[in-house]
């Protein structure tokens, strides 16, 4: 197929552009609109006036209105709304053109081959620093984790050393790899090597984890990555076991491990298959991660009655706690949430009381709110009780990574820099499995009987959960709300290729790496990351607790009201902290050069008395 088939007028005159305004105003710009076979333009060719840029990624659902005269068409009105939340109407004053841009649009905007989309094309104008591909390697990066390099919160962490299996080949390692050409791998030269002393540069004596690749073919589990953490003492063929008495093959792999040892894990629900009850190889890898603590906890966000959980005869020290994110079925509800809860940020007309109850009836916060009290749930079992818990819903391809992520910011400090955040975003949900392709590939405006069962908005409401801990702990955290921002922008739609696809197995026989731009190669270029730090932050060591009373949520007014309350006020309220912060660190400075030369000429003074005494 090729893009022009689908565009039937490239360039279109005189066509009117109505973007949404402030005050209940609407930006009006009459110019030249362009289709190509990724993006949507209007110019209206002069100084000081409103240009229109848009990926056709970005438009979530086309509306046509016809303007009718005596019962002939002779134009009307296309109305897009896009998955960044915004409305826009282009007003086309002939029949034709108005059939053909809209149905070019609609075609355009439905591309299903990946390998069409816009990240393929796309080739950055600057110097790539860093390969953001490379950036977090899964050895590297739970290495890190895993011993404590890195993380501020905890400078005494005990090293535990994760150990590469000794039959493992150069090859296998590589499969799977997409962007590591060129990259010194652990297993390369025919000798194993421990991936946290990679890290660290030295030899680390203790041995509990290991890098398996028994899914270096994605065949155990195709929403795995090829590299995995388990328990060293597991066999890969109890792995397989495991993996067969788990939904999808998810297995319990390891998330993250406290400051004080727990470790925290995280699989899919046990399948519910007539006859088999238990799975001795899956009991195997818990009753191992339990180590000397006397319990540990299973926690389930799916919700009591629909999910299968494990038994308590078979595993008898592990405590079954129900912590569901909300009355939901599937994916799909978390996104009809989502749309209730935008239809109701969209309404300017309605009364006080009526908005109120539309954004209590969309049930947006109660998610919101469910699963930051899950997450400090299973927090306090690592942190207070010291004790090992697996977090695990349905397929554990959304609601238990909101919980595992969210729990690591609430314990790791790491957790809350930029490129902590990163990291975290590319273990626990690009490398993790989810799905974006097909939770993104709708937004809130497609209508939802439209919308395949497999839409989500639970990426979504991860960032939103991390603006909730933002606002109650301001300083804590290095990025401001603009990374946030950037991130749920370039989740549905983006030039690079970070996001792209539902699985590591996919991305790989796509070659996304080495065919793509990764999105963080974009966002830690001096230049970009200037922008989204937060002037306020001061490094926290300490676990940050929120608040979970419905009465500590704020309602994300920046994202989810930016295009009908004007923002320009927080834009100039943050420009004016930063002068003060700025100011404040140059006056310390000159403060402390003041203070020198005092000390000096203080120095001098003494040396002159006792010259004179002499």
């Amino acid at each position: 197929m090729e893009f022009a088939d689908l565009i039937k007028t490239p360039k279109l005159d005189g066509v009117l552009l109505y973007l949404p305004d402030h005050d209940n105003q609407q930006a009006t710009v009459e110019g030249t609109l362009c289709i190509t076979g990724h993006h949507l333009l209007l110019s209206a060719r002069q100084e000081n006036t409103q240009e229109l840029w848009l990926l056709h990624k970005n438009i979530d659902c086309v509306e046509k209105k016809p303007r009718l005269m005596q019962n002939i068409v002779t134009g009307g009105i296309i109305t897009l709304k896009c998955k960044d939340l915004r409305i826009i109407s282009l007003e086309i004053r002939y029949a034709k053109e108005f059939f053909n841009v809209s149905s070019s649009l609609e075609a355009l905007s439905a591309i299903q081959n990946v390998e069409l989309e816009y990240p393929f094309f796309y080739r950055p104008m600057y110097a790539i620093l860093e390969d953001g591909y490379t950036m977090f390697r899964p050895e590297l990066e739970f290495g890190k984790l895993i011993s404590g390099v890195g993380a501020p919160s905890s400078p005494n962490v005990a090293a535990i050393n994760v150990c590469t299996p000794s039959t493992s080949t150069t090859a296998a390692a590589g499969s799977g790899s997409g962007g590591m050409i060129g990259i010194p791998h652990p297993l390369q030269n025919g000798f194993t090597m421990d991936a946290a002393a990679a890290v660290t540069g030295g030899n680390i004596p203790v041995c509990e984890w290991r890098i398996t690749n028994c899914n270096k073919d994605f065949s155990v589990c195709a929403t795995y990555g090829a590299m995995l953490i388990v328990p060293k003492a597991i066999t890969d063929e109890q792995i397989a076991l495991s993996a067969s008495f788990r939904d999808g093959g998810r297995f319990p792999v390891l998330s993250y491990r406290h400051e004080n040892g727990a470790t925290l894990m995280r699989s899919a629900q046990p399948l519910s298959i007539q006859g088999i009850k238990r799975c001795r190889a899956d009991e195997a890898i818990l009753n191992l991660v339990l180590g000397r603590s006397k319990k540990g906890f299973i926690v389930d966000t799916w919700g009591k009655g629909k999910s299968n959980t494990e038994t308590d005869q078979h595993y008898s020290q592990w405590k079954k706690v129900n912590r569901a994110i909300g009355n939901v079925s599937s994916p799909a509800s978390i996104l009809d949430s989502f749309g209730k809860l935008i239809d109701a940020c969209n309404d300017i007309s309605c009364t006080t009381d009526k908005w109120l109850s539309r954004l209590e009836n969309s049930g947006w916060l109660n998610l919101v709110l469910n699963s930051l009290n899950a997450s400090c749930v299973v927090a306090q079992c690592l942190d207070q009780e010291g004790s090992p818990v697996l977090v695990h819903g349905a397929k554990g391809l959304d609601s238990t990574l909101i919980v595992t992520s969210l729990v690591q910011i609430i314990l790791n400090p790491d957790c809350r820099t930029v490129r902590g955040l990163q990291a975290l975003i590319e273990r626990e949900w690009i490398q993790a499995g989810h799905p974006f392709a097909s939770r993104h590939r709708y937004s809130c405006y497609t209508p939802h009987q439209t919308r395949n069962k497999n839409s989500g908005a639970t990426f979504v409401l991860f960032l939103d959960c991390i603006y909730q801990l933002y606002t109650q702990f301001p300083c804590s955290f290095e990025f401001s709300t603009q990374l946030l921002i950037l991130l749920f922008e370039h989740s549905y739609f983006s030039q690079y290729g970070t996001f792209l696809c539902d699985s590591e197995r996919e991305r790989h026989e796509l070659r996304v790496h080495t065919r793509t731009t990764s999105l963080w190669s974009y966002l830690n270029r001096p230049d970009v990351l200037q922008t989204l730090l937060n002037p306020l932050y001061e490094p926290n060591a300490n676990v940050i607790w929120p608040s979970v009373a419905p009465i500590s949520l704020e309602l994300w007014s920046e994202l989810y009201l930016r295009w009908v309350i004007d923002q320009r006020n927080i834009a100039t309220t943050m420009a004016q902290i930063q002068e003060l912060v700025t100011r404040e660190k140059e006056l310390r400075t000159q403060a402390i050069k003041l203070r020198k030369q005092a000390l000096e000429l203080s120095q001098e003074v003494l040396a002159l008395k006792n010259d004179k005494d002499v």
